[in-house]
């Protein structure tokens, strides 16, 4: 790679990670897994290494999150809000202390290290701000760097003090998390359940939904909590050292104690400071078999460096402190009957087995379908159909199944076969190799017809495109077929708010807008259902024509060449894609599904004469006043039509504003030219 393709790499990379930020931490929209995420960022951080030149402060491995929302006052953080690494297991917990061990063995004559644990709360966290005792402002994380005020929110929850307890310094700032406890959580659902309001996934869903209500009489009525955890010491401030009256502790165990001498809520049996590593251990398991009952959510322990010297040796590195990190509890687990299983197609044509059941509840979440992963994995475990497994909320993907419960068959359950036709297409299915692993050869099933709808990507967008299904673009639709949740568009209206809320990076709210959307527009017009369907050679306009023409669908399907051929603007070559489009039989059993998942196509209605009704327009350049759209659409409305291209046939050429080679073919074929002036008089005048 040269310098300057290292440089568009880097601009792509940055403004690509700089999207995907804002909308996970602010439209709470997620639309890859973080794996990816992380993978693009540890890309870009290797490039800004290698070519140091084009580094930039504005970078987002300068930053942690994304932007905040503008419905509250942006407040920026004196000391940057940072996100935790986690580790996933007691190994890669003590590969963390390794490494710790490692960079302070250059600290001489020094004491040994200890560490501190503390459950990490499911809640939101949020910084406040004192001064002279008196709680002068709260926010939340934002981007790490600047935050939403949401002061007043804050100023409800009881357990957050209006004035600090003396002495204290002449400023300090307070970071920690909002929660709303359990039992608040089961009675707010018990209310959204009689008013028919949905409910809340969990208590992290929960207090953030609060927090981010503008008013605040409604966060009052939420209950919330607050537990404090931390200290940010703002050196361009007079804080922590410089307040004579105020001793800072030296370790971050002594914070706590000092939150409690200020009039916060800490837990103190639930945390443990210790030069051993066992009993830090020892305290996870702890808190693992506790954690059902207490009265609070909670995905983990939070272990640091307790040292607050050696904290600033260790410093930051990317996104978060390098003498802290998050041990994350395995994934929740439940139990459920197995009641079908279907088989969708992803976008290389590989078939993926999605189990089916009652909804279930798992990790604080409701699920009804769990991926099988491939054939493979259903021989290993044995699965068939009416089976009781287990299943497990992963994280980043849609729940899996990893577990048979084979004592409590009936003996009534049914095997599981791989189709010999394809679900979507009806072609054939054929079995590939795709690697080898200790001699043990892995193998997937494949549709085999290169033309398969499920692999038309850019088909399934133009189709959500048409039936105005924005909240679902590319991203979204690779990430559901990743899933192996939909094949083609027509598993789109299958959805379930569950099957998109259950994806790590998707918020529950863009979760909902997804779903709205969808059952927002399973009403379209024939023209916009043809135009949808992607067939060869026919666009807006002939979709146009042949709903007018025929005015149903059925009508359309029956129709044999000849007739297609006779309607205006439409050739023979226009007239054979259409008549052999409707009579594949994998186009029919595609238009079938559509149906009968809920897509109601309305019948055209025939256009009435207006004083524009036989004249054909083409619009090129930009118009001020209006839209392209908004401009065929007024058009249309007098009974005219649009063309994308010039002919002897157009009877006007709008030029808007720097018109391109239309506008010359126009002048070359003696069409008449409209400025956008004088096309506006004549919708008005004519």
């Amino acid at each position: 790679m040269n310098r300057q393709e290292a440089k568009s790499r880097i601009e792509k990379l940055r403004k690509e990670i700089e999207g995907l930020r804002y909308r996970y931490h602010v439209l709470d929209d997620p639309k890859v897994t973080d794996e990816v995420y992380d993978s693009l960022s540890r890309e870009l951080r290797t490039l800004e290494g290698e070519y140091p030149k084009f580094k930039d402060k504005f970078s987002p491995t300068n930053r942690v999150a994304g932007k905040p929302l503008d419905k509250f006052v942006k407040v920026k953080h004196g000391v940057r809000m940072l996100s935790l690494n986690d580790a996933f297991s007691k190994g890669e917990l003590r590969d963390w202390t390794k490494r710790t061990e490692k960079i302070l063995s250059s600290v001489k004559s020094r004491e040994k290290t200890t560490y501190f644990a503390e459950i990490k709360f499911d809640g939101l966290a949020v910084s406040l701000i004192y001064e002279k005792g008196v709680f002068l402002r709260g926010s939340t994380r934002g981007d790490g760097l600047v935050g939403e005020d949401i002061t007043q929110n804050l100023k409800t929850i009881k357990s957050i003090p209006l004035k600090l307890r003396s002495p204290f310094p002449r400023f300090i700032e307070i970071r920690g998390e909002a929660i709303m406890p359990k039992r608040v959580l089961e009675e707010l659902n018990k209310k959204q359940a009689k008013e028919d309001k949905p409910l809340f996934a969990n208590t992290r869903n929960a207090a953030a939904g609060s927090l981010r209500q503008l008013d605040p009489n409604l966060a009052s009525k939420r209950k919330l909590d607050f537990f404090a955890y931390d200290i940010a010491d703002n050196p361009e401030l007079p804080g922590l050292v410089s307040d004579p009256k105020f001793n800072p502790s030296q370790k971050h165990s002594g914070l706590h104690r000092k939150f409690r001498d200020l009039g916060f809520k800490t837990l103190e049996n639930y945390e443990l400071s210790s030069d051993n590593l066992h009993e830090i251990e020892s305290f996870i398991d702890k808190i693992e078999k506790l954690r059902p009952n207490l009265p609070f959510g909670t995905d983990g322990v939070v272990v640091s460096v307790d040292q607050l010297s050696f904290q600033q040796i260790l410093g930051v590195v990317g996104k978060a402190p390098r003498y802290m990190v998050a041990f994350k509890y395995p994934a929740e687990k439940a139990t459920t009957i197995v009641k079908d299983v279907i088989f969708n197609v992803g976008r290389t044509g590989v078939l993926t087995p999605v189990a089916i059941f009652e909804p279930t509840l798992v990790a604080g979440s409701t699920v009804s379908k769990a991926t099988l992963h491939n054939m493979d994995q259903i021989n290993r475990l044995g699965l068939k159909i009416g089976d009781t497994v287990v299943i497990q909320k992963a994280g980043d993907v849609i729940p899996e199944v990893v577990e048979v419960l084979l004592k409590l068959r009936a003996g009534k359950e049914k095997i599981i076969k791989i189709p010999i036709r394809c679900p979507v297409c009806g072609s054939g299915v054929e079995k590939r190799s795709i690697g080898e692993k200790s001699n043990l050869e892995s193998t997937a099933y494949y549709c085999v017809n290169p033309k398969c709808p499920a692999k038309n990507r850019r088909g399934m967008q133009h189709f959500v495109n048409i039936f105005e299904i924005y909240t679902i673009g590319p991203k979204v639709l690779d990430r559901l077929k990743e899933e192996g949740l939909i094949s083609d568009a027509a598993d789109i209206f299958t959805l379930e708010k569950s099957d998109i809320d259950n994806l790590e990076r998707f918020g529950e709210k863009s979760a909902e807008n997804i779903i709205n959307s969808i059952n927002d527009h399973r009403k379209v017009s024939l023209s916009r259902f043809i135009y949808a369907l992607g067939i060869l050679h026919v666009g807006e306009e002939t979709s146009e024509d042949l709903a007018e023409h025929f005015g149903t669908l059925d009508k359309l399907i029956d129709a044999p060449p000849d007739e297609i051929n006779f309607i205006e603007n439409i050739g023979p070559v226009v007239a054979k894609s259409v008549h052999d489009f409707f009579h594949a039989k994998e186009n029919l059993n595609y238009i079938d599904r559509l149906k009968k998942n809920g897509v109601e196509i309305l019948r055209e209605a025939k256009k009435a004469a207006g004083k524009l009704t036989g004249k054909t327009f083409v619009i090129t350049g930009t118009l001020d006043s209006m839209s392209r759209e908004e401009a065929k659409s007024k058009i249309k409305q007098l009974g005219g039509k649009t063309s994308e291209s010039v002919s002897k046939k157009t009877d006007y050429v709008v030029a808007g504003s720097e018109p391109g080679s239309k506008f010359n073919k126009a002048q070359k074929l003696g069409v008449k030219t409209l400025t956008e002036k004088e096309f506006v008089n004549l919708l008005s005048n004519e």
